[in-house]
């Protein structure tokens, strides 16, 4: 538009000196022609270029409303692409500030719950205060001393107590010691006496088992001797490892308890693998062997002396006499000796064999529980027939073999007569065996008094007591007292040669299973 308007002035410029110039040359009138011409001609060109000059501010400003729309519309789309993100970040922005302030609600109705916790605990806490003030001072006023003041007549009580033991143990060396020269004098007899007793015991009490080299030995023990002692934990036996080749000892007073153990033993030997819970299956599997094995040799006895319609449950107790021995004799051997010498005598004076045998047979067999239940084994035994059901002849019989009470048939006297028979046998029987079986007996029936106590094993021939107690009942420093007791206890009730160690013990296990 700009160039129009310069076209123009220009024309105008070159036309005017041309008008002039064309004036002075013609005449006036001519001039007038000439410059009306001109300015038509002048016109002319002026309304053209005006316009052209329009249309092409028509073109322009289409161009300019085309482009204006075309930008506004694309910044009409940015825009709204804009606004839709802003969108999107305000949700997410919304969600948040929601989560964030659940969250917040969330942790401030924990911190009150956690206040009034710890307000409730302090609570807590004063009234147990409160409350050990109120015993402490009752306990006072019983006792009518302060804390302080028991405490320091505990202390002197202990003090006096373990002084007494350290004079009775002082007088007890200055004793041995001046009965030393008496005992040189007795040096052969006890030597020999305790040969003979240990020899006897020994055939009684130890079991040999075979191994296949002496690295089993160490197998057997284990690391740190986890293996042995949870064997003798287990089997109450006691394994004696020493220099004997490819042997292991096994010792206890209980011959069922050893059996136990030597089928155990021979079978992880077998199997060779010897862990604690191998261990414990093994001893699991030989006790259903060893029971397997009492009712079969009852079994066995009743066929052979050809007693019948005895209980199967005493039965089971009449093989169990195979593991138990009376004065060095072995219960169920004597027990069918008594059997066989009762039918002889009967048949000789015309009276009921098998009723002899069965009174014979059953005579003895309180015997069988006499370790475990309190009362003699007579009484035990006529307990036992009562009530499995016996003949009332066959519970005379048990009831008076040993003179308890007066016996109301012949077949009680001819049992009686014939039991006298079998143990008057030179070399039969052995006072030593019972009274030391006896004695390890009432050690573990001591320990086992007490609360808090699992298991008792007296092993070692008597020179050791191991006790396992319940550890949810017994701590360690009630460990220490319990021991102490026992020892004062074996004291003051039995008579035994040297010393006897009291071993508690107390073994925390946990098992879980995986599925």
């Amino acid at each position: 538009m700009t160039s129009i308007i310069i076209a123009i002035i220009a024309t105008l410029v070159v036309a005017v000196p041309v008008s002039m110039y064309i004036a002075n040359a013609r005449s006036k009138k001519a001039m007038e022609v000439t410059i009306g011409n001109a300015e038509s001609k002048a016109r002319d060109i002026i309304d053209e270029a005006i316009k052209a000059a329009d249309a092409k501010k028509r073109e322009a400003t289409l161009e300019i409303k085309e482009e204006t729309i075309k930008a506004r519309h694309d910044f009409e789309k940015e825009t709204k692409e804009r606004r839709a993100e802003l969108q999107k970040y305000e949700k997410r922005v919304l969600a948040k500030e929601e989560s964030t302030d659940k969250k917040t609600d969330l942790l401030e109705r924990r911190e009150q719950s956690l206040t009034a916790k710890e307000k409730n605990f302090e609570n807590d806490k004063a009234y147990v205060e409160e409350l050990k003030a109120k015993h402490l001072q009752e306990l006072e006023r019983i006792s009518g001393l302060t804390s302080d003041q028991a405490k320091e007549h505990l202390l002197s009580a202990v003090k006096e107590d373990v002084k007494h033991e350290t004079a009775m143990l002082v007088k007890e060396m200055e004793t041995r010691a001046k009965e030393d020269a008496r005992k040189t004098a007795k040096e052969y007899v006890v030597t020999a006496i305790q040969k003979c007793a240990v020899d006897h015991v020994a055939e009684t009490t130890i079991s040999l088992v075979q191994l296949p080299n002496d690295e089993m030995k160490g197998r057997i023990i284990g690391r740190e001797g986890r293996n042995i002692r949870s064997l003798e934990t287990m089997t109450g036996v006691e394994l004696i490892i020493d220099d004997t080749p490819e042997a292991v000892v096994l010792s206890s007073f209980n011959p069922v308890r050893r059996e136990i153990a030597r089928i155990a033993l021979e079978k992880l030997i077998v199997d060779g693998r010897i862990h604690p819970a191998r261990i414990e299956e093994m001893v699991e599997k030989a006790t259903t062997e060893v029971e397997n094995r009492m009712r079969e040799e009852g079994e066995n006895a009743t066929l052979e002396l050809g007693v019948h319609g005895i209980h199967s449950e005493l039965i089971r107790l009449l093989g169990k006499m195979k593991y138990r021995t009376s004065y060095g004799q072995n219960a169920l051997k004597h027990s069918m000796e008594v059997a066989q010498l009762s039918g002889l005598l009967a048949a000789e004076i015309g009276l009921d064999v098998r009723m002899a045998k069965r009174a014979g047979l059953l005579h003895d067999i309180g015997k069988a529980i006499d370790h475990e239940v309190e009362g003699s084994h007579v009484e035990l035994g006529v307990n036992l027939c009562k009530k499995y059901k016996e003949h009332p002849t066959v519970i005379n019989a048990v009831a008076s073999h040993h003179g308890d009470e007066e016996p109301e048939t012949l077949i009680a006297c001819i049992v009686q007569a014939a039991d006298a028979i079998s143990a008057a046998r030179p070399g039969a029987r052995s006072e030593t065996l019972e009274s030391y079986t006896t004695r390890l007996k009432q050690l573990e029936e001591i320990a086992d008094a007490h609360q808090g106590v699992d298991k008792t094993f007296a092993i070692q021939a008597g020179r050791e007591v191991r006790v396992m107690v319940v550890p949810e009942q017994v701590n360690d420093d009630d460990m220490i007292l319990l021991a102490r007791d026992i020892s004062k206890e074996v004291e003051e009730n039995l008579d035994y040669p040297g010393q006897i160690k009291v071993n508690v013990i107390r073994e925390s296990r946990v098992a879980d299973y995986a599925k």
